[in-house]
């Protein structure tokens, strides 16, 4: 049976979008049966195959203007080169993504659109926050996961005057780690689905 590899390919630019994704690691290792492999995108030289094997792929960027930092987009460029070029390398994998801003909007859906665009772009499947969004009622707290309220993926705010020491919050890094953990569960159900139509209904997944 296969274990899945669920890899996490980020950028960090003041270690904030880092911590997040150690929280997503952890979420993932939760997970009996599944692996998780951090890398940053200023090693991605060395690792296009590891990306390739992985089943599942999660992006992490802060959000800088709206968007996804200049190191994340150049990392999302390389792609078109050593992954669509050789064919949908990426085809059929499962794929999420988290960003981290300093002000609470900080327009982090918009780096959530482009992750997933990305994604799709290269044919995977997204994988997005089943969490309702918390921290909007009189009953609600700072301390709820997804007190951001974002649903296509794992969204957090850290105050521009604090290190990753202490930002992001323990309720966005707790959100991290249910996405990590959604992921990996997903992950699973797919491999092993995958594996058993293959094994009743070889023909159902033969390229066209």
């Amino acid at each position: 049976m296969i274990r899945p590899r669920i890899a996490i390919i980020y950028h960090t630019g003041y270690g904030h979008t880092g911590r997040q994704a150690d929280a997503v690691r952890a979420g993932i290792e939760q997970v009996d049966g599944a692996e998780a492999l951090l890398l940053s995108v200023d090693d991605v030289e060395r690792h296009w195959e590891d990306l390739e094997a992985a089943e599942a792929i999660i992006f992490g960027s802060p959000t800088y203007m709206g968007c996804v930092s200049a190191a994340f987009k150049a990392f999302q460029e390389k792609t078109s080169s050593a992954v669509l070029a050789r064919g949908y390398r990426w085809k059929n994998k499962i794929a999420a993504g988290f960003t981290t801003s300093g002000s609470r909007s900080g327009d982090k859906l918009s780096t959530l659109m482009q992750l997933a665009i990305f994604a799709a772009q290269h044919g995977m499947h997204w994988v997005g926050l089943d969490l309702p969004p918390a921290n909007c009622s009189s009953t609600g707290s700072e301390m709820d996961m997804n007190r951001l309220g974002f649903w296509l993926g794992a969204g957090a705010q850290a105050n521009t005057d604090e290190g990753p020491e202490t930002a992001p919050p323990e309720s966005d890094l707790a959100t991290a780690r249910y996405l990590g953990r959604r992921v990996a569960l997903t992950t699973l159900q797919f491999v092993r689905g995958r594996e058993a139509m293959s094994a009743s209904f070889p023909e159902a997944l033969a390229t066209p």
